[in-house]
């Protein structure tokens, strides 16, 4: 009798501290976030085992804020909602940062991954996004209004998309490269 009393007393005194640790909480916080989620594509992959054949699903999925972040993701289930959920998660862990110079890209550039490339050129205010729909969605997610792209070589999404965000990676705005010089940025651009 007297144990039990001991250990509810210490009990206790372990509430009492300040530095105890929190008790784990299994409930799952959902963010509150404003992405903006595209999916891109998805692709029924089959493995031919003793048994028979197993079906799963990949999923490509962009993620983007609008306003300069952007990263993309892909995720396989047997699901398609599991495959998509997957894919959001490695998407919103891969999110960078690119310069967006008012509505469009500061230069020309050309973006390689694997055997696709992607050339994605600067535009006058209300041309609107030129682009294929895979290269198109990456674009629209990370907030660019107005820009021309051209795929080149492969148009396997996995492989535009990422070369797209290569490409945006490797872009470079006058305030950077006049810092890198160690000039102003006017005599970087003159």
């Amino acid at each position: 009798m007297e144990r039990r009393e001991n250990q509810g007393q210490r009990a206790e005194r372990d509430n009492k501290r300040p530095n105890s640790r929190p008790k784990f909480n299994r409930e799952r916080r959902e963010e509150a976030d404003d992405l903006q989620k595209k999916l891109v594509c998805i692709n029924r992959v089959t493995k031919v085992v003793k048994g028979g054949r197993t079906m799963r699903f990949t999923a490509l999925v962009v993620v983007g804020d609008g306003k300069g972040k952007v990263g993309c993701g892909t995720g396989k289930a047997a699901e398609v909602p599991q495959a998509i959920e997957k894919a959001t998660q490695r998407a919103k862990k891969s999110m960078i940062n690119v310069p967006i110079v008012g509505t469009s890209i500061p230069h020309e550039i050309v973006g390689k991954f694997g055997r696709g490339t992607v050339l994605m050129k600067p535009a006058q205010p209300g041309t609107g996004i030129i682009s294929g729909g895979k290269v198109r969605s990456v674009l629209e997610v990370a907030g660019y209004k107005d820009i021309r792209t051209k795929c080149l070589g492969s148009t396997n999404p996995i492989n535009c998309v990422k070369a797209t965000i290569n490409g945006l990676a490797n872009l470079r705005t006058a305030e950077k490269v006049a810092a890198l010089r160690g000039k102003s940025v006017e005599e970087v651009q003159a």
